[in-house]
């Protein structure tokens, strides 16, 4: 028996149906995703906690429908390629005795970057530089493994409880970094963070997360939206290419140069203007040991 089956079998899956009811005590509270409900569950017997995510069957059909004939691979399939400690691991994913799918992964007892910011959380000042260096980690590492997230944003991140790390979670949107996937006319994503070619039917390739990054690193490090707008519809997206963005530093006037410099390099308009690679922006703030200048 290999390792993943031990998992498997450790964990009740063993190959077939998951018998959630006999398997795991939910907690009551429910958290929704773009595509899914999220429940915390503590195995029966053992105590250990898990993240259970429970797939909304009909808008998981409504947004595959349009990858017909591609063998576009699911979700659990997606994320169980990633072993990276800046991404939430995920131990399984099949379906329950009642026909919905699910993906068991880790349990991240932390709060979600997005409570972080929308609550100015000042604990978090002292970290900035550092989640912004683990956001990037994680995505470099989805983009190595040839997919584009396409859902970078605060709610995708799980910050540990003294908000020194951070794992990027949900694989719900993401897509192979192939021809076929990147045709215009998907405009999936989260509003405030889409880069212009989404939102103007254009072609797409890895540099729309990059785009959608820079937006969470600003938000981050200022608590506030590059455009200033707090409308969450998608009017929101039309505004990046139509709006000049706020200079960070009219948020953060002592931040370090270099990181001004990389994260406005992200959030360029023009897709040949922006940061292309995760590796790059890494390297460009590679040598900055604080988020402010000393």
């Amino acid at each position: 028996m290999g390792f993943l089956d031990n998992i498997k079998s450790a964990l009740g899956g063993g190959g077939g149906r998951l018998d959630v009811a006999k398997t795991y005590q939910l907690d009551r509270h429910s958290f929704t995703g773009t595509m899914s409900k999220f429940r915390v569950g503590t195995k029966i017997g053992t105590r250990d906690r898990y993240g259970i995510k429970f797939i909304d069957q009909e808008k998981l059909d409504y947004f595959e429908d349009r990858f017909k004939g591609l063998n576009k691979p699911p979700e659990g399939e997606i994320a169980m390629k990633f072993d990276h400690p800046r991404i939430v691991k995920t131990l399984e994913y099949g379906q329950t005795t009642t026909g919905q799918q699910y993906i068991l992964m880790e349990y991240l007892d932390g709060p979600g970057l997005d409570l972080v910011i929308r609550e100015r959380n000042p604990d978090v000042i002292p970290h900035q530089l550092t989640l912004i260096r683990h956001m990037a980690q994680a995505l470099m590492e989805v983009h190595s493994q040839g997919f584009i997230h396409r859902d970078v944003c605060p709610r995708n991140f799980i910050c540990s409880k003294d908000l020194t790390g951070l794992k990027l979670i949900d694989f719900g949107l993401t897509l192979p970094d192939e021809p076929p996937y990147r045709m215009p006319g998907n405009r999936t994503g989260t509003p405030q963070y889409m880069a212009p070619e989404i939102v103007r039917r254009r072609q797409t390739d890895q540099r729309l997360d990059l785009f959608a990054f820079g937006v969470t690193a600003y938000r981050l490090l200022t608590f506030e939206h590059p455009w200033g707008s707090t409308d969450h519809s998608g009017t929101a997206a039309l505004a990046h290419d139509t709006k000049p963005m706020i200079d960070i530093r009219e948020h953060r006037p002592n931040l370090d140069p270099q990181l001004i410099k990389a994260v406005h390099k992200c959030l360029a308009v023009k897709v040949e203007e922006r940061m292309d690679t995760f590796k790059r922006f890494l390297a460009g703030i590679g040598r900055i040991t604080s988020a402010d200048v000393k």
